[in-house]
């Protein structure tokens, strides 16, 4: 979001109105889009179109309202960097499933077997890539988005990535076969999206790390935060320790997660990147 957007909520009342506002927002729509969605699509598409739209709704209105701008405004912008950015975060996220899941295999922690539910097949690989890119798309907008953005502003990056890191986690507590490290290994996760955008100042970047691991453990076979997609006809079946293998939850419960979510937070520490913001909290005048 522009800091001159950002800048506006005068005081307490005013972000607390603002955020109030988009919260609600996100909660009604997110309700009534998922029933009308699980009713015609099912449950999958349901989850990942429902918040995506709901997202949608959500910021595009609370920044028209309050600030008089447009979804764009909140990081959604097509600029110049914003192509490099989100191929970047979508190598970043692919390359890190990728270690974590091959690690698993090599390590022993992980076999891989033929789906039950059949081979590979093009048009669920499409499908599912489509429903996951959505989802990637409306998680940040939910989590890295509007509201994020004006608290970032109001109170500073190391006050507010960390506690939405947890809220991420938090927010995947009723997943299948959801686990104390897997939990953690997601707040994680949400605190490395809230960093890529503080360093890239768009969602673009962490739109990609999302997409990009979201995308890869399926294709590897392996579960995702506790859910089976089967996208390539095999399934990774974890061995030994949940600590090391991540159990039924996946990948994202092993400690070998843990290991790359601090690595992609160093990643984003160094890198350079157009732009990168200086946001601190607002002063008063």
């Amino acid at each position: 979001m522009p800091e001159e957007n950002t800048n506006a909520p005068a005081g307490l009342t005013g972000i607390g109105l603002r955020l109030f506002f988009f919260f609600l927002l996100e909660i009604v729509a997110l309700v009534i889009f998922s029933t009308l969605l699980d009713e015609v699509a099912g449950r999958l598409a349901a989850g990942a179109m429902g918040v995506f739209l709901a997202a949608v709704l959500a910021n595009a209105l609370t920044v028209r309202i309050y600030e008089r701008g447009r979804l764009e405004d909140v990081g959604m912008a097509w600029g110049p960097s914003a192509p490099r950015h989100l191929l970047l975060g979508g190598v970043a996220g692919v390359g890190a499933g990728l270690v974590v899941s091959g690690g698993l295999l090599l390590l022993g922690l992980a076999v891989w077997k033929p789906s039950p539910d059949g081979g590979f097949q093009v048009g669920r690989l499409l499908w599912v890539t489509v429903l996951l890119l959505f989802g990637a798309v409306g998680e940040e907008l939910l989590f890295r988005g509007y509201g994020f953005q004006v608290l970032l502003h109001a109170a500073g990056p190391w006050w507010i990535i960390p506690i939405s890191g947890a809220i991420f986690g938090l927010a995947h507590h009723d997943n299948i076969s959801a686990s104390p490290l897997g939990l953690i290994n997601t707040g994680l996760w949400g605190l490395v999206l809230g960093y890529a955008f503080y360093r890239s100042r768009d969602l673009w970047l962490p739109i990609g790390l999302h997409f990009g691991w979201n995308w890869i453990l399926p294709m590897m076979g392996a579960n995702l935060s506790g859910f089976t997609f089967s996208l390539s006809g095999y399934t990774m079946e974890a061995k030994g320790q949940e600590l090391w293998s991540g159990g039924a939850y996946g990948p994202e419960g092993s400690i070998l997660t843990t290991i790359v979510a601090v690595m992609l937070a160093i990643w984003l520490w160094k890198a350079k990147f157009g732009g990168a913001p200086d946001i601190e909290p607002e002063k008063e005048a």
